[in-house]
């Protein structure tokens, strides 16, 4: 219950979030905006009303809006009206939504880096804890056959003579391993709390363009969760968001590039039950890992709302530009359409992605 709550906070935080981008920009362009609402209608209560908007909160608590004067299908017009506004202005207001989305998840990344969570390092220094962590496993190599997988903690690496890296780190065990081709040794590893000692021997062609090489078939990394100062933290942060785009981008035209061959995969994808549970793991790493989590959805807001679907800002967006390219605006009864379109199909899949969160629920 409590799990479910913070999932629902956390949804709400964000997409009011992307609707103050929206309402900031509305402000910054002199759009009217006559409503800012915490929840969706029906209404609750009035928190205030501050020049021309009504501030409100509303009985469904899943997230946010923003109602500006002359917005689609409102048929007002005049001085603030968002149709009337230049279309470039009206883009900006749209695209508002999803850099508020980029910064807040930039903050939240910043905030659980400050907090601790782990980080990949280049090489370790002096005064920063680091472990050694396997990154991936080559498949058929013999640190598979040992047991050793990614997400497993190196403690220790020795051969049968007792020679020891006590503090391991990537290019260490790379030079103690090439000098032991054939030659058995033993790591130390640690997985939930378990440690294990595994014998194997670093073999040839392990790793397919470098077969010279003796290699165990694992790549390392150094891993450390020790809280960064706020300078560092917003530095890294902005990676962490880079780096956040470029893996939901990619997840999502993994999934178009199937739509188009007709074969969908929609399996990895997470909805509203399983979030919770995704969230409820990141509980018990810790608050700074919830922060993370959090950043990370932002992301994903971000991005989904660029895809070109009516009723989302990326199908807005692309009206907008239709429209400029054809120097005409369009009929009334087609925007209608289209978000009806728009809405029936971001239902379909939200069933979908909900089925498939129960579904997993009792494999």
């Amino acid at each position: 219950m409590i799990t479910a709550l913070l999932v629902i906070a956390i949804l709400v935080v964000l997409i009011v979030a992307h609707e103050l981008g929206h309402f900031i920009a509305a402000k910054i362009f002199k759009v009217r905006v006559e409503e800012f609402g915490v929840g969706y209608p029906p209404r609750a209560f009035l928190f205030g009303k501050i020049g021309e908007t009504e501030y409100t909160f509303n009985w469904l608590p899943f997230g946010g809006f923003v109602r500006l004067f002359g917005d689609e299908g409102e048929k007002q017009h005049g001085s603030g009206s968002f149709v009337d506004a230049p279309r470039h202005v009206q883009a900006l207001i749209l695209v508002a939504g999803v850099l508020a989305n980029a910064i807040v998840a930039w903050g939240l990344f910043a905030g659980a880096l400050a907090l601790g969570i782990p980080r990949v390092l280049d090489s370790k220094s002096t005064n920063e804890n680091a472990h050694l962590v396997v990154a991936d496993v080559v498949a058929g190599s013999p640190a598979e056959a040992a047991g050793i997988a990614s997400g497993d903690e190196i403690v220790s690496v020795r051969d049968e003579s007792g020679s020891e890296l006590a503090v391991p780190t990537p290019d260490t065990v790379m030079d103690f391993v090439r000098s032991r081709a054939g030659k058995q040794i033993f790591v130390t590893y640690e997985r939930a709390g378990t440690t294990t000692v595994a014998a194997l021997r670093p073999a040839h062609a392990v790793i397919s363009d470098n077969v010279g090489m003796p290699a165990i078939g694992v790549a390392l990394v150094l891993v450390s969760t020790d809280p960064l100062s706020a300078t560092d933290a917003l530095k890294e942060s902005f990676y962490r968001t880079k780096d956040a785009f470029k893996q939901v981008g990619g997840g999502l035209w993994t999934i178009l590039r199937g739509v188009l061959a007709g074969k969908p995969n929609l399996s990895d994808v997470v909805g509203p039950v399983g979030l919770v549970g995704v969230v409820s793991d990141a509980a018990t790493h810790g608050f700074a890992n919830v922060l993370a989590l959090a950043g990370f959805i932002s992301v994903n807001l971000a991005i989904i709302n660029l895809i070109p679907i009516p009723a989302l800002d990326g199908g807005r967006l692309l009206l907008l530009a239709i429209e400029t390219v054809s120097r005409r605006k369009a009929p009334h009864i087609l925007i209608q359409i289209l978000n009806l379109l728009g809405v029936v199909l971001i239902a379909i899949l939200m069933i979908t992605v909900t089925y498939q969160d129960i579904a997993r629920l009792f494999s």
